[in-house]
């Protein structure tokens, strides 16, 4: 934090432009045009030429073609360039509420990397003994750190073991010959809830929250009724609250006839104090990327297996893994009334090793440890910054208000002072909310750090806020014109 963003002059051209040493400006170059784009020196090419002996049509032929032309040291260095511009868990704190975006431990990936881990699913049971031990373990971990009673592995992310959660929902009712049209969601749920209730073809009821931020249990009862299939609820909710009233609320759904689903994206907060399945709640979804330090997705592989009581075992997705009576061994089979399918083989089989993996070697003493460090964390850093913080108490995640500030002006602002910003602008119960969680990974040290960006962006006018960021080697862009016409190359684009 020693280095003043704002002491940065604003740069319209090459003439003006003088790099500081040692900083990403070193290789950023402009555009004859003037434009500031970074490695600019790096993107050369070298046309090949190419016969006409082809036996594919001319329509699909060309006579060159432009590759990148750069030998094997150039290669390397400039994707080690590329890797240090961009800011991920190995870079810092990565504070945003609600995503849990942890370290990933280094023995998790040598494990996954082990000869042994790479084994094709189509293998007969008889032949992966170890693999579906495995798998069978993980099963048994995931349904005692949960309270349920069984557990499926095979969604690929948590989104994906919502939307197969609200199904096994759906097929619970279906199968009791009761028809169910409804899903009620608290409006500080995430996203994802009400995207999976639209997609398994039940009408959203948006729950308004108390005036503390947790459920209102008047509300609730005024929602529930012979229409409900279940209640999806996050404990701790999104603020970072824990809902008092949870056994109250279990009681009011259950009475109803509907289901209680846990969105597992905030039980980093309860390892080893408080388990869902013991709250009331029937079904429930983990992130593994989010309490398990797995890879945080990001478009690639990820994992968000199911758990659920004795009496929806019997819909969960195909196959599953099980002990044989015998004890002979583990076998693949189908549950009685499965809904099928949700993702190849038993899911994303490395991601699954390396949620073992940590789960084995933390422990129960060190699952209780995390969450402690995590409400710890949070705590901690609420109480270092500048910005009110209007819900509490809270445990593992905060949202503070930036007051007059634009939420969104504010983070882009913390990229100059080289840290990640949290979550902005959700969940909209908080004026320009800045939701924040630091995880138990973190120290002290890095933990004032962070804070010394928030109290240093909180004290600066409108004006620098929305010219930020200024140091990043992608200056502020259109967000929604990036979003809905993407400029993807390697090489510079015509207008």
């Amino acid at each position: 934090m020693s280095d003043d963003p704002g002491d940065i002059e604003d740069v319209d051209g090459a003439a003006d432009h003088a790099p500081e040493a040692g900083t990403l400006y070193d290789q950023a170059r402009w555009t004859d045009d003037g434009e500031y784009e970074p490695l600019l020196s790096e993107k050369d090419s070298t046309k090949v030429e190419i016969g006409d002996d082809s036996p594919l049509p001319d329509d699909l032929t060309r006579d060159s073609l432009e590759l990148p032309g750069l030998a094997e040291p150039e290669l390397a260095r400039h994707y080690a360039r590329l890797s240090q511009m961009n800011y991920g868990v190995d870079s810092g704190p990565f504070p945003l509420g609600s995503c849990t975006m942890k370290y990933n431990p280094k023995f998790t990936e040598r494990v996954a990397a082990l000869p042994d881990a790479a084994v094709h699913p189509d293998r007969s049971g008889r032949s992966v003994q170890g693999t579906l031990e495995l798998q069978a373990k993980l099963q048994d971990y995931l349904g005692r750190i949960g309270g349920m009673d069984a557990v499926t592995l095979q969604p690929p992310a948590g989104a994906a073991g919502e939307f197969a959660g609200i199904r096994i929902a759906a097929a619970y009712h279906e199968a009791n010959g009761d028809e169910r049209s409804e899903v009620v969601i608290p409006d500080s749920a995430h996203g994802t809830n009400f995207a999976t209730a639209a997609m398994s073809g039940f009408d959203v009821v948006e729950l308004p929250s108390a005036d503390d931020g947790r459920v209102d249990l008047d509300a609730l009862e005024a929602a529930v009724g012979e229409d409900t299939a279940a209640l999806m609820l996050t404990n701790p909710n999104t603020l970072g609250l824990f809902e008092r009233d949870i056994e109250r609320i279990a009681e009011i759904v259950h009475d109803a006839g509907g289901l209680l689903y846990y969105d597992g994206a905030n039980l980093n907060a309860l390892l080893g104090r408080a388990r869902p399945g013991d709250m009331g709640f029937d079904v429930m979804h983990y992130n593994v990327h989010k309490t398990f330090a797995t890879p945080h997705g990001g478009g690639g592989p990820g994992a968000g297996p199911v758990g659920v009581v004795d009496e929806l075992a019997p819909f969960l997705p195909t196959p599953h893994v099980r002990q044989q009576g015998d004890d002979s061994g583990y076998e693949r089979y189908e549950p009685e009334q499965s809904i099928g399918k949700v993702h190849g083989f038993s899911g994303n089989w490395l991601v699954l090793v390396r949620a073992y993996a940590y789960i084995a070697r933390l422990g129960d003493a060190g699952l209780t440890d995390a969450s402690a460090k995590a409400v710890l964390n949070a705590n901690y850093l609420a109480s270092q910054i500048d910005y009110e913080v209007p819900y509490g108490p809270f445990h593992h995640e905060f949202v503070a208000s930036a007051g007059d500030q634009d939420a969104a002006d504010a983070a882009k602002r913390m990229l100059d002072y080289g840290v990640h910003p949290p979550t902005t602008k959700w969940p909209e119960i908080v004026d320009e909310a800045l939701m924040t969680e630091p995880t138990e990974a973190e120290t002290r040290g890095s933990l004032d750090d962070l804070a010394a960006a928030f109290n240093a962006v909180a004290a600066e006018d409108d004006a620098t806020l929305e010219a930020a960021p200024e140091r990043t080697a992608a200056r502020r862009i259109d967000q929604v014109s990036a979003a809905r016409e993407p400029r993807l190359s390697w090489h510079a684009l015509d207008e």
